[in-house]
Formats: structure tokens, sequence, C-alpha cells
């Protein structure tokens, strides 16, 4: 191809009509021009040939009103794959469009007899499913054929789409090219050609006293709407008191998995322990929705996604100095439903919320109780009901405890399957801010509330090796003295 035609470089306006050689050839036709936008570009052709042609070569534009952007709105895919099918959701919102609003909107004064349209046409779906924020769009176009035969729309690919909502948003896309590398597309065919092209902002810089006569004007708009919501917010920013920990729980139940049953829900309340308390707003209990299983790799899982929200204070008082304070305990158990309205329970379990602030992925395993013999398998399978706890703390503690041994001897249980939680934890204390005495002794109560799980542990390890040690002191004591006599005098 002659050298004058490999490199070409267009400045294009916001909207501006720059006509591709399909479009001229098209529009020289008179049995083409069909609408009021046909002929106004017929005309604007004949005016580019009387001046001397059109000055652009393969960079032409697709503007607002083209029947291209409708089209391309239309045609949008959600990936990149050849074979993608569309889904029915994505088959309606095709039809929606992001365009620009010509009717005025209705008064309130005027409001039409007929709110509701019970039959709706294909033509009065079109024209009222109109997204309310409206986009211009632009879409700067090449023309790659082959040299000697421009015009064919195969050739045709989009160099850069401009768009512009109602609020002022301006959309490159693909961006400015700056202190990168040229932008490539690579074409089908024998030759693979490559074409390389740059997109820069060729906008008039704005002058120091417009930039500065912008900027009085956004901090003016800024300090309205800081006072308007100033307003709205009050003066008085809401601080707990002294000694006084809040602490706040964005929780998700994630997922139930391992479960023998279909169809899972999970049951959970939250147990505020003594010094603790909640809004009396705040609701403390909750029921997710019913959720079918998948098959995730060898275990069933539902996944709930549920959300929930929890606030409790924590008071420091004189007489817990010296004892240990509790954290709040949530509580749970995870039950299924069938066909026939049938519910079993499937697992019970209890969640210690975590002490420190931030993200927190748990995924507690859980128990259910079960009875001896198979008549009360058969009844579980059969007619549904299973053994179920009076009061869910047994889990843990029971609340209504007061001794000093808790025997469970006879109780007999079930390793079910467990459940992920997601908890996004935020502490407020006045403590975190003042560095007086006041700081240490509400960071001490901190410390000892974090330390709380691990000293439980610490505990359970000790009294696990007591009961090993009896048990060796007992097996000695049961062994034959002629045996133990002959073995201490080997070693």
């Amino acid at each position: 191809r002659p050298p004058e035609e490999e490199e070409e470089e267009v400045e294009v306006g916001w909207q501006e009509k720059l006509f591709s050689q399909f479009e001229v050839d098209l529009y020289r036709n008179e049995s083409a021009c069909q609408t009021p936008l046909d002929r106004q570009y017929q005309e604007e052709i004949r005016k580019l040939e009387k001046a001397g042609g059109r000055k652009n070569y393969r960079i032409f534009t697709y503007t607002d009103h083209d029947r291209f952007t409708n089209l391309e709105e239309h045609c949008q895919k959600v990936t990149d794959s050849d074979h993608e099918v569309p889904s029915y959701l994505a088959e309606r919102m095709a039809n929606v469009r992001r365009r620009r609003q010509d009717r005025r909107p209705i008064e309130a004064s005027s409001l039409k007899s007929k709110i509701i349209t019970w039959e709706p046409s294909e033509e009065f779906i079109k024209n009222n499913h109109v997204i309310n924020t409206p986009v211009q769009t632009m879409y700067i176009m090449g023309d790659l054929g082959p040299y000697g035969k421009l015009g064919h729309r195969e050739y045709e690919h989009v160099l850069c789409t401009i768009k512009v909502d109602g609020n002022g948003v301006i959309t490159v896309k693909p961006d400015f090219t700056g202190t990168k590398g040229a932008y490539r597309i690579e074409l089908d065919g024998e030759k693979r050609e490559v074409w390389k092209y740059t997109i820069e902002n060729a906008s008039v810089q704005v002058q120091a006293e417009e930039e500065e006569r912008e900027q009085r004007v956004f901090r003016d708009l800024y300090g309205r709407h800081k006072e308007y919501l100033g307003g709205l917010v009050g003066s008085e920013f809401e601080m707990t008191l002294p000694g006084t920990l809040r602490l706040f729980v964005n929780g998700e139940i994630v997922s139930a998995q391992g479960y023998e049953y279909d169809n899972l829900y999970v049951h959970f309340f939250l147990e505020l322990p003594n010094q603790w308390s909640s809004p009396a707003f705040q609701q403390l209990s909750g029921v997710t929705q019913t959720c079918t299983t998948k098959t995730v790799g060898w275990d069933n899982v539902a996944y709930f996604c549920y959300p929930f929200t929890l606030e409790m204070f924590f008071t420091q008082g004189d007489e817990s100095e010296d004892s240990l304070p509790q954290w709040p305990v949530l509580y749970f158990e995870v039950l299924s439903l069938d066909f026939w309205q049938r519910y079993r329970v499937e697992g019970y379990g209890s969640l210690v919320l975590p002490a420190s602030p931030g993200l927190h992925m748990l995924t507690i395993p859980t128990w259910r109780p079960v009875e001896l013999g198979t008549v009360a398998e058969l009844r579980r399978f059969f007619i549904g009901g299973s053994p179920e706890l009076e009061d869910i703390t047994y889990v843990r503690v029971p609340s209504t405890f007061k001794g000093e041994r808790l025997s469970r001897f006879g109780f007999r249980t079930e390793t079910t399957g467990s459940v992920t939680f997601r908890l996004y934890c935020l502490q407020q204390s006045k403590a975190f801010l003042e560095t007086s005495a006041l700081r240490q002794r509400m960071q001490s109560v901190l410390d000892r509330l974090g330390g709380f799980s691990q000293q439980s542990s610490v505990y359970n390890v000790l009294e696990a090796f007591q009961r090993a040690r009896r048990r060796m002191q007992e097996a000695r004591e049961s062994l034959p003295q002629d045996l133990i006599s002959t073995s201490a005098s080997t070693a």
C-alpha cells in the first residue's frame, strides 16, 4: 500500500460525526434514507463531496443517535466467550436502555388514572424500560480493511468508547495511552495484519483563573453539603462512657456442610453474660432461610450467606476487678425440613465471639443427641423428629447451672457437620483514646477478655494431664507387687 496510507491521525470532538466509506456509499442511495436522521446524513455527505470529500480515511465515528449505538447496547455480553448463551435475566436487561429521556417527567398533579398496565405490549416495554441515569455514548471506529477495499462492515473495529452520564462522569475505554505502549488489533485472516493506535486527550487545558473559580465553587458546594450532613448527624457524636466497651459484630452465616439431610436452616441466638447488655431494639436471635445443598467435593454444602448484626456493651465494675470476665457466646442449631414438612435436628454448636477486632473466619463443628436402638433411627427417618435439647445452653455450660461440676454421664451424642461463620468485629471505647490510668485498667480487662479462650485451653490441657496421671497410678496399683519389684530391680 502507499506509505501515506499507513498512518492516520484525526482529532475528534464530542459527538462529532465522521462518516465511514460504508456510510458514504449507503446514503448515496435514496431508498436507504428512511428516517430524518438518514436524510440529514445524506445532506451532510453531499456538502462534503462538494467541499472536496471527507478528510478522514480509516477513522470514523458513531454518535449517540446512530443505530450502531443502540445495537451495541443491546448486544453486550457478560463474558468474552463466543459460545455464550444469554440467560433470561440478561435478555430482559438488554431491553433496559440507558438513553437520554426526551419526554418530560410526569408532574404530581397530572398522574395517570391507569397506574398499572396489566397487559403491556412489547413496544410499551421498550419505551418504558429506561434507567433514570441517562447516558450519552460515542464510538470511535476504525476501518481496518485491505488497501483499496474500504467500506466493508466486517472490517469495522471499535477503537474507543466514550460515555457521559447525567452526573457528569466521563468514561473512556480503553484509557488514554499516555506513557503506555500503543494498543494492538490483530486481524484474523491469511495475512494476520497488526494495527497499532494511540489515544490522547486533545482538549485544551483550562486556564488558571477558570480552574480557581471552579475550585471555589466546589469548596462552596462541599461546605454546604457538609453542613447538611452535620445537621442530619448532629453535633454530638455518640461516645461510650468511661469504663465501657462497645462491641459491634457484622456477621454472616456463610455455609453448612456435611449433614445427613437436605434443605437446611440455622436457628441462632446470643447469650450475654453478667456485665454485658444490649440496646432495647437489638435482636439477639434469628433464623436463616431454608437452603438446598449442592455437592462440593465429598460434602453436601448449603450456602446461606445470611447477614446479621449484633451490638453489645460491657460495663466494668469494681466487683469484677479480680474475677475473670466472660465473653458473649453465640449458640446455634442446624435443622432440616423435607417435602412432607418433617423437621429433624441436625446439630448443635456454640461460638465464643472473637475478642480481637477485625475479620474472623470460623468453622464450628456440631453434634446432635442420639438414642440407643433402631427404633429412634426409624422414627427419625420415617416420621421426622429427633431428641432435642430443652436448653440449648447445655451445648456448653447451662445458664441455670450453679454447681462446681457438671455431669454428662449417660448423655449420648453423634458428631455431624460444621457451620462456617464470617465475623467483622469492631470495638469502641474511650480507653482507646485516653492515656490515663483508666486506659491501663480497661486494657487489662481487654487482655483478660482476650486471654479467656487461651486460659480455657490451658485448663483443658492441665485437666487432661491430671486424668492421664490418675489412670497411670490406678494401673500401677492394680499390678502384682512381685512384677513391680522385678521391673524396678531390672531398671
